[in-house]
């Protein structure tokens, strides 16, 4: 499929390590038949396909000049219908922040708001095996540092993605 006139998508690279973990969580708990795409740190949900060039050029730059920012697991979160691990990092935040400056007039509604950082290991559940899972994983958690290594542009292809591109951080 031509992904040309597709939304683009950004996401932060987990580190090898923490792919596998949530990765792995995200095949056990999210629902088979819904589980289309590994785990992922969405920073904006849909850039213009049009403006690619510009996109990929302000990536370049972000991980060009900055070092990978410092980021931690913080805590659990209940989504309704499943469950996500939070993400501390003012750093990314900050980063993002300046992304959506750069991207001015190119962001729908939902990526003008400042993101909650999240891994999501389950969606689109009943309530009732949501809080079940929610408190499973509660059990056992402990905040603890967390590796993002870069950020990725994808297209959004009507449920999975197309990768366009991922770039390190190397500042």
């Amino acid at each position: 499929m031509i992904a040309d006139n597709k939304p683009v998508i950004m996401t932060a690279v987990m580190g090898k390590q923490d792919l596998a973990w949530a990765d792995a969580l995200r095949r056990k708990y999210y629902p088979v038949e819904r589980n289309v795409l590994p785990a992922h740190i969405t920073l904006f949900h849909h850039l213009p396909p049009q403006a690619l060039d510009e996109i990929k050029q302000a990536v370049k730059d972000m991980t060009r000049y900055n070092a990978p920012p410092v980021t931690s697991l913080q805590r659990l979160i209940h989504l309704g219908s499943g469950v996500a691990y939070q993400l501390h990092s003012p750093d990314l935040l900050a980063m993002r922040m300046e992304l959506a400056d750069r991207f001015h007039g190119l962001l729908v509604a939902q990526d003008q708001q400042t993101p909650r950082l999240h891994v999501t290991v389950q969606n689109k559940v009943s309530a009732k095996e949501a809080k079940a899972l929610m408190t499973k994983l509660s059990l056992e958690f402990e905040p603890r540092p967390f590796q993002i290594k870069g950020l990725a542009l994808h297209h959004y292809m009507d449920g999975p993605w197309q990768s366009i591109g991922e770039w390190p951080f190397r500042g």
